[in-house]
């Protein structure tokens, strides 16, 4: 079966930035399942998969506008220390989650710790950067009712 929008696609892949070091990469016994078509992974990698069969290996360069995005510098904010639980450990380099307005968690990078202000940055760590994805597909299957109705794959004994 080839990859189409609504199948179930199981693959191995390494993930590095050109230059040979490891920025990511799924085990053997824990392959990456997901729903394609639902913007479940980098748009540049979907579109390359797609019309894939099991037992396919690819190499893809994603630009940085098929990955995470342009690095914008307006993602970079001072924020005022006291916006931050008191008690909170605040690093430079670390990353903290919180929840916008609408609800939904984001995690952003601590850049810089000063006496009143924190500077933040929300773009993705890899915004800005061309992606080189080592990829096998291991498993392609329809989807389930179910899991076109989730808008995500399901592994044996999932549950909601």
């Amino acid at each position: 079966m080839e990859i189409t929008k609504d199948s179930v696609v199981t693959i191995n892949y390494r993930l590095t930035l050109g230059d040979g070091k490891v920025i990511e990469e799924s085990e053997e016994s824990d392959p990456l399942v997901y729903l394609h078509g639902y913007e479940e992974i980098v748009p540049g990698l979907e579109k390359a998969l797609e019309g894939k069969k099991a037992g396919d290996a690819l190499k893809v360069k994603v630009s940085p506008e098929e990955g995470y995005g342009e690095y914008d510098p307006d993602g970079v904010e001072e924020v005022p220390r006291e916006e931050f639980p008191a008690d909170m450990e605040i690093e430079e380099g670390g990353i903290i989650s919180a929840t916008d307005d609408e609800g939904d968690e984001v995690d952003f990078l601590v850049k810089e710790v000063r006496d009143k202000t924190v500077v933040v940055d929300f773009n993705h760590p890899l915004a800005g950067k061309t992606l080189h994805f080592e990829v096998t597909v291991r498993e392609v299957r329809k989807a389930t009712e179910e899991e076109l109705e989730h808008g995500h794959a399901h592994s044996p004994g999932h549950e909601h």
